[in-house]
């Protein structure tokens, strides 16, 4: 089983690899803009996650946050790529999923955001009109490392 999760994650990662390496090929130029390019700006405060890995190890510091309805969530990858928030279904408020769904961009499927392959890459989930409660999401990549995270809103 553990074999199996780790095979599903490394093809996750060389797809993800593979596809950002041909967007590189059909617009070399517009690439690095668009990595570089500032998040919508947030509505409410800001909480900044980093993500950070060292082949070994992957870990959100902090992986336990506190924040207000209305708040933002700045995922920000630092090291040991790709990363990105996932959420279980079953671990979030109810009522809550509608919310996350919207707020989530670029979606690779319900509930789990992008992959952030780049350095300094961000991802932002505003938690407007979210429900008060714990939402427990992990990084699929490095789910089998033990990378976790819980944000309560109060």
């Amino acid at each position: 089983m553990r074999l199996t999760v780790i095979g599903a994650v490394l093809a996750v990662s060389a797809m993800a690899c593979g596809e950002k390496k041909n967007e590189q090929a059909q617009t070399p130029a517009a690439q690095p803009a668009a990595a570089q390019a500032a998040p919508a700006a947030a509505a409410g405060p800001v909480t900044e996650v980093k993500m950070t890995g060292t082949g070994t190890t992957a870990a959100f510091e902090p992986n336990a946050i506190t924040i207000a309805p209305g708040a933002t969530v700045r995922f920000i990858n630092v090291s040991g790529g790709p990363h990105n928030i996932s959420f279980w279904g079953d671990s979030i408020p109810k009522g809550a999923a509608d919310v996350l769904k919207k707020a989530m961009p670029e979606q690779i499927t319900d509930l789990e955001g992008k992959l952030l392959v780049q350095p300094n890459e961000q991802y932002d989930i505003t938690f407007a009109g979210a429900p008060t409660g714990v939402y427990k999401g992990y990084c699929l990549p490095h789910l089998a490392l033990g990378m976790k995270i819980s944000i309560t809103v109060k």
